[in-house]
């Protein structure tokens, strides 16, 4: 019988991602995001014991468009979701897509050692997958 090969997160995240400060505004956030191609922000820890937040497309969409906010009044930690739920970078990518399913998130980011190192989301994962077995 062969054993599954297993896939790890770390082989299938982005480790190219932005960090940015909560005060920043949601205009200057979708400035940054066009700029990179993104479609989420990691907020930085304000101290050793804070915790990392999280602002995603959505999170605009819904808590500042939807509600006839300005972009240039609204600063990330008022509608940053945190604290963020992370995985570590050796989870099975299988177990971080159920963690996904079991939350109902679509990107997490990828802490070691507490620090942000990449970022993980479903087409990360999937075609990850794709590639480790063509």
């Amino acid at each position: 019988m062969t054993e599954a090969k297993i896939t790890r997160v770390r082989s299938v995240m982005q480790t190219q991602f932005l960090v940015v400060e909560g005060i920043m505004t949601v205009a200057d956030a979708l400035s940054a995001l066009k700029a990179e191609n993104a479609n989420a922000l990691v907020v930085q820890k304000r101290h050793d014991d804070d915790e990392y937040g999280i602002v995603l497309l959505s999170d605009i969409a819904k808590k500042v468009i939807a509600k006839d906010r300005s972009l240039q009044r609204v600063n990330l930690y008022e509608i940053m979701s945190k604290p963020v739920i992370s995985v570590p970078p050796g989870m099975d990518i299988r177990y971080c897509a159920r963690l996904f399913e079991q939350f109902g998130l679509s990107v997490a980011p990828v802490l070691e050692d507490g620090v942000v190192i990449g970022m993980v989301n479903y087409e990360s994962m999937v075609f990850g997958v794709a590639e480790g077995d063509a």
